[in-house]
């Protein structure tokens, strides 16, 4: 081969390389970012929630089913209700898991809130568990998934005085949906983001080790337009603004995904008279409940029971 072939040859190899890796970059990598059941991502993402063990009776009688509920846009959620013994309950929390957890998180937490006499009702949220949907939409869509279950409960399970206790993603679900519906009477904040646009950001670079902007903001552009939401709703932020029901914010000091920054920017656009924000010292983004220990629930169970019915 010539060296002029050889040129030729290496700038066509170069020229399919960028065509390949742009290619790569337009239509896979955005998938990390919002597509919960691809395999591939299944394999670099993992979820990383730490559950605190609270000692729950594994010979416990508590009484529990699994309900599946349609979405507003019609995929079948499945949730998994937990009920208390008390005559008379005190109200009925909605739980809402991380990204990429699932329902079976809370399996000891429900068990918690039903001896203190709370229903619970813990949620797969789309595309996660056993309910159906492979994207996830950051809060767009899962708020009206909040909104359905809650009509399906008040009608078929006959409960009531909604409460919602969220972590992460769920926590951000959790705050929107609180500023979309106001059956939803109190909730429980952890870790959660205010603005998805900027949480890409800052997973961009401290997985990469370095932020570039407008590449990143490409990236979550293309998320939505693949998982066809409107990147500009997912912002739990400018549902604050909306959200005057009694609401505890919970967030770790050293969280190193989700900066204790958003926590402060969510509480000051909350405009509820009754909220408190909970800074769990040393905390990271995943072990709020391992760190806090038993101050922490036993926190939370005092500000559910001074919101209860």
């Amino acid at each position: 081969m010539t060296k002029k072939k050889r040129l030729k040859f290496f700038k066509h190899f170069l020229f399919i390389i960028l065509i390949s890796g742009l290619l790569f970059i337009h239509f896979f990598v955005p998938r990390l970012i919002t597509e919960i059941r691809n395999p591939v991502v299944g394999l670099i993402k993992r979820n990383h929630n730490v559950s605190y063990k609270i000692n729950a009776d594994p010979f416990s009688k508590i009484k529990r089913k699994v309900i599946t509920v349609n979405s507003f846009d019609g995929f079948k959620l499945s949730s998994r209700i937990t009920y208390t013994n008390f005559e008379e309950p005190k109200g009925t929390i909605i739980l809402l898991h991380g990204i990429r957890s699932n329902k079976n998180h809370f399996i000891e937490l429900s068990e918690l809130l039903s001896k203190n006499g709370f229903n619970s009702v813990a949620l797969d949220s789309r595309a996660h568990g056993e309910s159906e949907g492979d994207f996830c939409s950051f809060g767009v869509n899962e708020k009206k998934d909040i909104q359905s279950l809650i009509s399906y409960l008040i009608a078929t399970e006959n409960l009531d005085h909604f409460g919602v206790w969220g972590q992460s993603l769920g926590g951000a679900i959790g705050l929107q949906a609180m500023g979309y519906d106001d059956r939803i009477k109190y909730g429980i904040i952890e870790s959660a983001f205010s603005d998805i646009t900027m949480t890409v950001n800052d997973y961009f670079q401290l997985y990469t080790g370095f932020s570039v902007k407008p590449f990143s903001n490409y990236l979550i552009k293309r998320a939505g337009a693949i998982a066809q939401f409107d990147i500009n709703d997912a912002k739990p932020l400018k549902y604050c603004a909306t959200i005057n029901q009694p609401i505890l914010l919970v967030h770790g000091n050293e969280d190193e995904r989700i900066s204790f920054k958003y926590a402060q920017d969510n509480f000051d656009k909350i405009s509820s008279s009754q909220k408190e924000l909970l800074e769990i010292d040393t905390a990271k983004h995943a072990d709020v409940w391992n760190v806090g220990g038993d101050d922490y629930f036993n926190k939370a169970l005092e500000f559910l029971n001074t919101n209860s019915k």
